[in-house]
């Protein structure tokens, strides 16, 4: 092994960076299992449900969060083996054991992260921060390697065979077989890169380069579409597109009205909060449900609503109005033709 300066070995002074990012995807497994089991789509807190709420705004794996989510079995399984590679990433990273192959998984789970989540965070647009950080040290760890005190660098000290390969040198550690003159190329292209991804990502999520800044995990916004009248029933789709992932819009009052604003039909937050099983058909893993006070629409929850009624019976020709009231005043329209 060639002696390399311990100032100057780059594997060593990226020995926090390793550390920090290493337990960062690492305490993921441990949160999900020895601390609370959050792989069970039976209890509260599954991370099913938490993944469902990135599906509204992720950019470019949208349809992949969307076949997940309409199919719960298999979204389980790959919850479960994308925890388990979340783990063995962060543990093989804190110990410098294939370091450059497991930044390149660093890089990877920080991209889903940025894509699927980016656009959440209430305060400090937290998702985006934490994606485009560990793509950015992803790329440094990949440069470094790991030096002193990894895994990697005992076994090349003791000169085990197949550390003296070229193909450890881009899995493990150790120099980097680039040439010379071309290698801060390649830093320079890999870092522009980044930055170039990091700016556009923070202007679709965030408005954060021009125009106005937004925040889409501030305030609940519902989406209402697919919206009829038949057989005494007013079905319609709504879909939770923004607000807050940790809890859901409290739907307290669902109101129909025709075309001179009298009021056709009014469901309270005491009905709603009754509603039977019957009248909610949910589309995905994360369920709008009836609640003690309202009706819980959880972030990235879709279902068609079918309420049934006397009132709609006879309903005479032309355009309604059906209006969602939530708890916090804001409301949402939308026309159905009858």
């Amino acid at each position: 092994m060639k002696n390399i300066s311990i100032k100057n070995d780059a594997g060593l002074l990226a020995l926090a960076l390793r550390l920090v990012v290493g337990w960062t995807y690492f305490s993921a497994l441990w949160r999900r299992t020895a601390l609370a089991n959050k792989l069970d789509p039976e209890l509260p807190g599954y991370i099913g449900e938490k993944f469902n709420h990135f599906l509204p705004n992720a950019l470019g794996i949208k349809p992949i969060i969307q076949y997940l989510v309409e199919n719960p079995d298999i979204l389980w399984i790959n919850m479960v083996i994308f925890t388990i590679v979340e783990g063995i990433v962060g543990l093989l990273i804190m110990f410098g054991f294939f370091t450059r192959l497991m930044s390149i998984g660093v890089f990877g789970l920080a991209m889903g992260i940025l894509l699927g989540s980016g656009w959440i965070g209430t305060t400090c647009l937290d998702e985006w921060q934490i994606g485009v950080l560990g793509i950015a040290t992803g790329f440094v760890l990949f440069l470094t390697g790991s030096g002193k005190y990894s895994l990697d660098h005992y076994l090349m000290k003791k000169d085990i065979a197949f550390t003296k390969t070229k193909w450890f040198a881009w899995i493990g550690s150790g120099v980097l077989p680039i040439k010379e003159s071309i290698f801060p190329k390649v830093v320079l292209v890999g870092s522009l890169l980044i930055f170039g991804m990091t700016l556009m990502t923070n202007q679709v999520f965030h408005g954060g380069l021009w125009g106005t800044l937004h925040n889409k995990s501030v305030k609940p916004k519902l989406e209402i579409t697919e919206a009829n009248i038949s057989n005494s029933t007013l079905s319609f789709d709504v879909f939770r597109v923004e607000g807050v992932d940790v809890y859901g819009s409290w739907v307290i009052r669902i109101e129909l009205f025709d075309e001179d604003n009298n009021k056709v039909l009014d469901y309270s937050q005491e009905d709603l909060a009754s509603l039977k099983e019957a009248s909610i058909a949910n589309y995905y893993v994360a369920e709008v449900k009836p609640g003690k006070h309202s009706l819980i629409v959880p972030l990235g929850a879709k279902a068609k609503m079918n309420l049934k009624h006397n009132s709609l019976a006879d309903l005479p020709s032309g355009i309604y109005t059906v209006k969602m009231t939530d708890i916090s005043g804001a409301f949402w329209e939308h026309e159905v033709k009858n």
